[in-house]
């Protein structure tokens, strides 16, 4: 890869879809998501400088949608001694309970999942505030037939759910899970990604 992009912004679930955008938009790789302690996390992106650039241009204009602020930024030919910055072993943060990074060999796939994956849909909610979090997540796996992939927490109280399963499936939980938050706690996002990539379903639990 003879370039590095960086896309920094606000909370999990705006980032997985500003990720699986840049991937969308550019032959690049997603080589992983980084937490920051608070609601910013940092989406890293590989390829060639073309690449790199338009990968991050579809990003602004997701964040833009969105209506989040990025950070952007495209590094050619990056130093190599800056890879100790960008590839380095993944631990469980002790103040919040979650992980320092987001990375695909965490969660080693095989043909046959990916091919499974690119059948699926994901549904994303985002609260701060567990107990906000635990209703919708009940709410959403009795509203419809859906599959549980995991609880995600980046600091500051911030807690994201993902469920997958057909389109229909997961845009009826996400929409009965972001009605179950009521008073409970605050709602950050609910989003469905109906046809998510490779790279980004290869970061999330199976």
């Amino acid at each position: 890869m003879s370039a590095l992009g960086f896309v920094e912004l606000p909370f999990f679930s705006i980032t997985a879809l500003v990720a699986d955008e840049a991937v969308k938009a550019a032959e690049v790789r997603l080589l992983g998501i980084e937490t920051t302690g608070n609601e910013n996390l940092l989406i890293r992106l590989g390829g060639d400088v073309a690449a790199v650039q338009s990968a991050l241009n579809a990003a602004a204009h997701r964040a833009v949608q969105l209506g989040v602020n990025a950070t952007l930024r495209c590094l050619p030919r990056p130093a190599k001694t800056l890879e100790t910055l960008i590839y380095f072993l993944n631990t469980l943060n002790p103040l919040y309970g979650g992980t320092d990074q987001f990375l695909p060999t965490d969660f080693p796939q095989t043909k046959n999942n990916l091919m499974s994956a690119k059948q699926e849909a994901i549904g994303i909610i985002e609260t701060q505030g567990l107990t906000a979090i635990l209703e919708a997540t009940d709410a959403m796996l009795k509203s419809a037939n859906v599959t549980l992939v995991g609880k995600e927490k980046i600091g500051a109280a911030y807690v994201t759910v993902i469920v997958r399963g057909d389109v229909a499936a997961v845009t009826a939980a996400v929409d009965a899970g972001a009605k179950a938050v009521g008073l409970l706690g605050k709602l950050i996002a609910a989003h469905v990604i109906a046809r998510p990539h490779e790279d980004l379903v290869a970061l999330l639990p199976k």
